[in-house]
This record gives structure tokens, sequence and C-alpha cells, in this order.
């Protein structure tokens, strides 16, 4: 964990609280650097920012090791996000037991964003017994061309408006949690940002499924994640 926080101005347990209040909760880098002041840390927030944007990929790659056990039913389907002033759009699969599975976030909701976010997620967790999507044509168009693939039989993919609730609801709570940031600037930080948001809300998913008697803790979660 030493090399994660060398050359750092702040301990990294200043910095795993800052990042984990930040990634778990709505909050403005303002209202994190307002809630440190009240615990006798006096930081600037745009030192809150460049800690959220370099943690972020951090605690991405971290967690894709990991490769919990997921079950095999999935949903996959996209929401908006505003990047510079403009809609794009956040790719996203989860289980039937609304764990995270994968994330991305394109500029366009079109055959190709779909087809490169269904071949990544077939060839890392292999062939589901059941993919649930939207009937969108460009996704419609990613399936039929991942059959062709070989990446998933034919028989194994629903269209389904209600199945898919589960993950429509799961995208409320990400965007909840990055609805201060007002978008992003580009691309690359919105997908670093929302990178360390998923990741946070994956790991209170988890953490749900077995309460502890002391509650869910964000730093603490960080922490374990780094040492693993």
């Amino acid at each position: 964990m030493k090399n994660y926080f060398k050359g750092r101005h702040f301990q990294k347990d200043i910095i795993l609280v800052a990042v984990g209040y930040y990634f778990r909760f709505s909050l403005s880098y303002r209202d994190v650097v307002e809630i440190l002041r009240d615990r006798g840390i006096i930081i600037h927030h745009t030192t809150v920012m460049r800690w959220v944007h370099n943690y972020g990929p951090l605690f991405k790659l971290l967690w894709r090791k990991q490769r919990d056990t997921h079950s095999q039913s999935w949903r996959v389907d996209e929401t908006y996000i505003k990047t510079k002033g403009r809609w794009h759009y956040f790719y996203r699969a989860i289980d039937s037991h609304g764990l995270t599975l994968d994330f991305e976030l394109r500029k366009h909701r079109d055959y190709q964003s779909a087809y490169h976010f269904l071949k990544r997620l077939l060839t890392t967790y292999g062939r589901p017994d059941c993919l649930v999507t939207d009937q969108y044509a460009g996704t419609l168009k990613a399936i039929k061309q991942v059959i062709k693939d070989g990446l998933l039989v034919k028989a194994n993919h629903q269209c389904s408006k209600y199945r898919n609730n589960l993950i429509e609801q799961d995208h409320r709570l990400i965007k909840h949690v990055s609805v201060k940031s007002r978008g992003f600037q580009s691309l690359r930080i919105g997908l670093k940002t929302l990178s360390g948001i998923e990741v946070m809300h994956q790991l209170h998913k988890v953490s749900q499924r077995e309460p502890s008697l002391f509650g869910f803790s964000s730093s603490q979660s960080l922490v374990e994640l780094l040492v693993q």
C-alpha cells in the first residue's frame, strides 16, 4: 500500500477518507473540504480533485483483479452522463444479485459502443446462462455480432423491459452520487471519477450481503481493497 501513497503530502488515511466520502456520497469537492476542516484537516478542493482522478482508476484496477463470483444471469444497459456540456453514455452490466460486472463511458450510443462493451464483458466472464438487454437497435445488432463471434448463444439472450428494471434502479444510485459534479470536463476525467464511484458502490453492495455490526465504512473498505 505504501507505493500507492508515496510522495503524497498527506497521510494515506486522510486521502482514503476524502476520496471515500466523495465516491460514496453526493458531495462536491468543496463539501469534502468542509467536512475535513471540521476535523482539523486543512486542504484545498483541487487537491481532493487530484486524488479522485488519481485513485479512481487504481481502485478500478484492484477491483477487477478480485474477480468475485457472480451469478450467470446478467443485465446490460446504458444511462446518460453529461460530459463537457453534452450527453454521453455510460454502459453498465450487473448480475441478478445486483453486483457490478463491468462499466464503460462512451461518446455514442450505437452499435460500435455496444459491441465493444459486450465483447469485453463476454471475453472476461465467459458465456452467461441469461443476458437481458433492452430493444435498442444498436444493442441488438451488437448481440447478433457477439453470437456470430461465438461469445454468446442466441437462446441465452432475452429482450425484456421489466427484467431490466434491476439495472435501471442501479443506474439511479450511480447518478445520485455524481449529481454534484454538474458534468465532467472530458470523457477521460469522467471515466476516472465514475470508476471510483462504481467501485465504491460495488463494495457497498457486497457489504450488504454480509451486514456488519458497525455498518459500512467507505475508507475501511478502500483499505481492504488496497491490501488484497
